[in-house]
């Protein structure tokens, strides 16, 4: 079957020069013989106007030049059609295209993507927003949505506005609703994650997988600022065991377990993050996994 390419690229995503992209992306593509379109993303995430271009000229494959909000908001609105999706990392975080090994030099990703090899992965579904990375609950997206307000981006941007809020964050009450379960507890942030990381190989969730079904959880509950440093550190460096469900110890400075589903009450209103993009502050969120939803293409 002949390829046909639909490029979407996020014309203010990350901090890379997005004139040198686009020549990148026409030269490698025509070299290929392979026929192609460019579009840039949409502010509404609403991709709904491809469809029938999709169909009418037998698309095979949208490949999207963004971070993982750019990218979450493509394969909802695409999904459903027979496509293979690939990613040219190029936001701040990267955080699904690095779990899945795909290289941030564009030259690289370009020939992995020419190469074709996809595989089915997992999304998930936040209150009925299809997601294909990580959302979280407090300190994480409160940081996320001061970072969007910001003239640049980058990783240097995050960690300044990470370290301006740590010195102000106080924990948010929240109560948890699993099938075998439920709990109340006070936390810094609650991290519910489909991909093993933040992004910028900051591993938030080290036993997560792309495809085995179940969303990561990670509960960094109140305590000092000194354990608060300590215990996400040990979450980034995998010290943290997973914890059975039924079994989850409440008292712990960091709860870590694995679910098809959760509910949260959010009981102090903490900010949301969607794929690293501010969210809507949500007074409860039902989340779940899509099991091997989409086809995205990686390395063999």
């Amino acid at each position: 079957m002949s390829r046909k390419i639909i490029y979407i690229i996020n014309p203010i995503s990350g901090t890379r020069t997005q004139k040198n992209l686009r020549q990148l992306l026409e030269e490698k593509t025509k070299q290929k013989g392979i026929p192609f379109s460019i579009f840039p993303s949409v502010a509404s995430g609403d991709y709904s106007f491809l469809h029938q271009k999709i169909k009418d000229e037998k698309i095979t494959d949208v490949i999207i030049a963004g971070g993982d909000g750019t990218v979450s908001q493509v394969v909802g609105s695409l999904m459903d059609l027979d496509l293979n999706f690939g990613i040219i990392p190029c936001g701040s975080g990267n955080g699904l295209a690095l779990a899945a090994k795909i290289s941030k030099q564009p030259d690289k990703t370009l020939e992995m993507i020419f190469a074709g090899k996809a595989s089915l992965i997992d999304g998930f579904i936040v209150n009925g927003r299809f997601a294909c990375m990580l959302c979280g609950l407090g300190f994480d997206a409160k940081v996320a949505h001061d970072f969007v307000e910001q003239p640049t981006r980058g990783l240097t941007t995050y960690v300044r506005l990470a370290l301006k809020n740590f010195f102000t964050v106080k924990p948010y009450s929240f109560k948890i609703q699993l099938q075998h379960n439920k709990f109340e507890t006070d936390a810094y942030f609650i991290s519910v994650a489909n991909s093993n990381q933040f992004g910028n190989n900051f591993t938030i969730a080290p036993k997560a997988s792309l495809t085995d079904g179940l969303l990561d959880v990670v509960i960094i509950t109140a305590q000092n600022k000194v354990g608060f440093i300590l215990q996400t550190l040990e979450q980034f460096v995998g010290w943290n065991a997973l914890q059975a469900v039924p079994l989850i110890k409440q008292k712990s400075s960091a709860i870590y377990f694995q679910t098809d589903q959760i509910s949260i009450i959010n009981t102090s209103e903490a900010p949301l993050h969607i794929d690293g993009e501010p969210a809507e502050t949500p007074k409860s969120l039902n989340i779940e996994i899509k099991k091997k939803c989409f086809r995205l293409i990686q390395p063999g």
